[in-house]
């Protein structure tokens, strides 16, 4: 038999060859100062070519986190500078996961509105999503349970709320997306008031979650998916930015190839899913859902715990709110979801669930 080839390591050089976002100065500034249109900041003019030179200058030198500190005593290179922003959002997960891990304290739930609809911006009227949360939270808080509600529709209703989009570090490598998430704030770019830092806490200290949505276009509303990218960090992410000095694609590539656990930040967590719709999509969407859960070691709560259903099912969108409060078989699922959730979060705080196969190693990581 001819012999076989060696074989060649692989190459970890980071690729390259997009075209450069960077913009001039000139450019920059026009669009720096396009957020002043009010008239109210006509009498700034020159306090505001002052703030902008500014800008200017922080984002030429790249100056993403201009405020760290020594990364200390418990990583890799205690010597390098680590933002502030990021230390504060480890210590509240650190914060979170002990209130998790606290078996004498109340169960925790999160509650998840994923519309993007509410009466405080264009659309002029509340989501039946949020109408499902608040339904919801009676069962927990009746129970009492500690309920935490996280209502996405803000990011189109709020001031200064946002939650940006995920860089896909991961598919460079696993070593460089960084737990909690490292990318933002980015100060240079402007990449600030990113809400996720808020977010994370909240998985964290949950013994159960549970997220209402509605379908939009066959998918998830556009600040569920943003949340669910940006969870990226908590299924695999590295939580030790100095072992990758920052952002450096090689690096991480190096470490990543030398065995990498792919450590499951919301291991163990329960889950319930109800998705809604008026004509296509809830099926899929339930199930994609769901699906990203389970793949990040969470567990299903149970059969009753995930709900696809229709209301209104081709009828005007005008009355969909009046085809929701009729539809009490709905609303008494909703509530069988929560009980499912509720029950399952009881029985594995007093180790009374057991769910087959949990302990088993996969031989496969993503």
């Amino acid at each position: 038999m001819p012999d076989e080839p060696a074989a060649t390591a692989p190459d970890l050089e980071p690729r390259k060859g997009s075209p450069s976002p960077r913009l001039d100065e000139s450019e920059f500034k026009k669009r720096f100062l396009n957020q002043f249109k009010d008239r109210a900041y006509e009498a700034l003019d020159d306090e505001l070519g002052k703030v902008a030179a500014a800008a200017w200058d922080a984002y030429a030198h790249s100056r993403k986190s201009p405020i760290t500190r020594k990364a200390g005593p418990g990583f890799a290179d205690p010597d390098y500078d680590l933002a502030v922003d990021w230390l504060v959002a480890r210590e509240e997960i650190r914060a979170a996961q002990a209130r998790f891990e606290d078996k004498n304290a109340s169960s925790r739930v999160l509650l998840i509105n994923g519309s993007s609809r509410s009466e405080h911006s264009c659309p002029g009227e509340l989501s039946k999503s949020f109408r499902m949360v608040e339904i919801a939270k009676e069962v927990f808080a009746e129970a009492g349970v500690i309920v935490n509600i996280l209502d996405l529709s803000r990011i189109a209703s709020e001031y200064g709320r946002q939650i940006h989009p995920c860089k896909a570090c991961f598919s460079t490598s696993a070593a460089l997306c960084h737990w909690p998430c490292s990318c933002y704030p980015n100060y240079s770019l402007g990449q600030i008031q990113d809400w996720m830092n808020d977010i994370y806490p909240m998985w964290v200290e949950a013994h159960g979650i549970m997220i209402v949505t509605p379908v939009n276009w066959y998918q998830t509303p556009s600040p569920l998916k943003l949340m669910i990218d940006r969870l990226v960090c908590a299924d695999g992410g590295n939580p030790d930015p100095t072992s990758t000095h920052g952002k450096h694609a090689k690096e991480a590539k190096e470490l990543e190839m030398q065995g990498w656990d792919y450590p499951r930040h919301l291991s163990g967590r329960l889950f319930s899913v109800v998705v809604h719709g008026d004509t296509e999509g809830v099926e899929n969407v339930r199930r994609s859902v769901s699906n990203w859960l389970t793949s990040m070691d969470l567990i299903p709560a149970g059969p009753l715990a995930e709900v696809d259903r229709y209301i209104g099912y081709w009828e005007p969108y005008a009355t969909s709110h009046d085809a929701f409060e009729r539809d009490k078989a709905f609303q008494e699922e909703v509530r069988n979801a929560a009980r499912t959730l509720l029950e399952a979060t009881t029985s594995r705080r007093n180790g009374k669930m057991v769910t087959a196969g949990r302990r088993l190693k996969q031989p496969r990581e993503k």
